[in-house]
């Protein structure tokens, strides 16, 4: 497989495996508290819904868009998207910003599940298909995004969205396995990486948009993730002094959530 496919591939697949044991964590609460049906119902319906945004947009970037055009605009956004995860991943590596805790947070979600109106004993639980079809959908938007972008940029569609499927797949087995939310995935470090790659890659294709001819080609982009990812570094080191000499703590693991299925950085 070509490299910049196996590359699409597994970006795709890490920052899918994020959203996704977020997604999860909603759904196990929902079923568990709630109704199994309609629970699942929702996640179909979600996941058709997004299913048929990549499918649209996807083909519609790649097959109508000029290629030059596609690689300044998506490489654009891929720099801030990826730069946004980054600064997140570099601020709770160095204890800046609080980590999720997925346990947590499912009890959260449990707890204010359990204030809402009781069951039907037949039919559908609309609360259980709305909570879990919206935080679904919140947490595959951003699937979608990097599927689509990611995937239209590199004319790698196929791969990023095998990556995505791939992720989606072990995580529900694995959720399914444990029936439990999936607190040790290492999330942050996964966010760390998808941060650089997107950024990295961001960059390379906004400066093809742009004319850039880069040295060495498709060589340039290990040096684009290279330079990113001792930055990042760099960064986590001087936060994490900063703290140190200011005398503050870490920031404890996130356990506060805006609402079932809202979606979270």
């Amino acid at each position: 497989m070509h490299s910049v496919a196996i590359v699409t591939l597994v970006s795709s697949f890490l920052a899918s495996a994020v959203e996704f044991v977020e997604a999860v964590t909603i759904v196990l609460a929902v079923g568990v508290t709630r109704q199994w049906r309609s629970t699942l119902i929702g996640v179909l319906a979600a996941g058709l819904t997004l299913a048929l945004l990549v499918a649209v947009f996807g083909t519609a970037l790649a097959v109508l868009v000029p290629i030059g055009v596609l690689r300044l605009v998506v490489g654009g956004f891929l720099v801030i998207y990826g730069l946004q995860w980054l600064t997140k991943a570099v601020l709770r590596a160095a204890g800046a910003k609080a980590k999720h805790d997925e346990a947590a947070l499912y009890a959260e979600h449990v707890a204010e599940l359990r204030g809402e109106p009781p069951v039907a004993t037949t039919g559908m639980d609309w609360i259980s298909f709305t909570v879990a079809f919206k935080g679904v959908l919140l947490e595959g938007l951003e699937v979608a995004f990097i599927v689509v972008t990611f995937g239209a940029s590199a004319g790698m569609l196929g791969p990023a969205v095998i990556g995505a499927s791939l992720a989606g797949i072990l995580v529900v087995i694995v959720a399914l396995i444990v029936h439990r939310p999936l607190e040790r995935v290492p999330e942050n470090a996964m966010k760390f990486v998808v941060g650089v790659m997107l950024t990295g890659f961001g960059t390379f294709w906004a400066g093809e948009g742009v004319g850039i001819e880069w040295p060495g080609e498709d060589l340039a982009i290990v040096a684009l993730l290279a330079g990113y990812l001792i930055v990042a570094l760099a960064g986590v080191w001087l936060v994490r002094s900063g703290l140190e000499r200011a005398g503050r703590p870490a920031a404890p693991a996130q356990s506060s959530a805006s609402g079932a299925g809202a979606g979270r950085p």
